[in-house]
């Protein structure tokens, strides 16, 4: 069992920034795949970023492209999503997501190949 617990999110203005950190349970956080999926009220979720477990290389979705980041602590068995230009339209309850020692190949913008899930963390983003 793999715990996740994401924090940073709040209530923000359009053009704003924020730090969301998501710190894992996980004995072995360095083997796992991390990512960050959104939900917004009536929406499916939808994926946002992911960094792969062993050589550190990210993917993002094409509406946060150029404007948010993710990275990871291994030290500290966290991962971040740093999120800059916020826009309304980002407003959703962020989850971070554990993926165990992705291939290549693995589709990792879709929520089956990740083993674990945070609570989430409401983001808002007001215009």
């Amino acid at each position: 069992q793999v715990q996740l617990l994401e924090s940073g999110g709040g209530l923000v203005q359009a053009g704003a920034s924020l730090r969301l950190s998501c710190l894992a349970s996980a004995r072995t956080f360095s083997s796992y795949t991390m990512g960050w999926f959104r939900q917004a009220p009536g929406k499916e979720r939808e994926f946002v970023s992911a960094i792969i477990w062993s050589n550190g290389n990210t993917n993002y979705a094409d509406s946060v492209k150029g404007r948010f980041t993710i990275s990871r602590d291994n030290a500290k068995n966290t991962v971040f999503l740093q999120m800059n230009s916020l826009k309304p339209e980002d407003t959703a309850v962020y989850y971070c997501a554990a993926a165990w020692r992705t291939f290549m190949g693995a589709r990792l913008s879709d929520t089956s190949e990740y083993d674990y899930w945070g609570q989430g963390t409401q983001v808002t983003v007001s215009s």
